[in-house]
């Protein structure tokens, strides 16, 4: 069962669209056509990824009249992945020199 869920995660984790998304969401609420411009894919595949992420139960979509909003499931998957990404960095500065969290490695 932990394994599972730590899959799902990693899976998540594993395409850098759906990691960006993710980490676009940490700092609040998003309607899909922000993200898309945000992130710079077409709203399809970002739709796509929304799905994938829905999927996996770390995001959630709000519904608001003709549209959704979409969330982190839990703020706890937040302050996951800022944890993880700390610790990459810390064991690997070098890894990523970007100092924002665009893709990198």
């Amino acid at each position: 069962m932990h394994r599972d869920a730590l899959a799902r995660f990693g899976h998540a984790l594993s395409d850098p669209t759906r990691t960006q998304i993710l980490l676009s969401l940490r700092t609040g609420p998003a309607y899909p056509s922000e993200l898309a411009e945000q992130i710079g894919v077409s709203r399809q595949i970002l739709s796509n990824h929304l799905a994938c992420l829905r999927g996996c139960g770390l995001v959630v979509a709000v519904p608001e009249g003709r549209r959704s909003r979409y969330e982190l499931a839990d703020r706890r998957i937040g302050h996951a992945l800022d944890d993880l990404l700390g610790l990459v960095l810390a064991v690997d500065p070098a890894c990523c020199p970007a100092t924002d969290d665009k893709e990198c490695c």
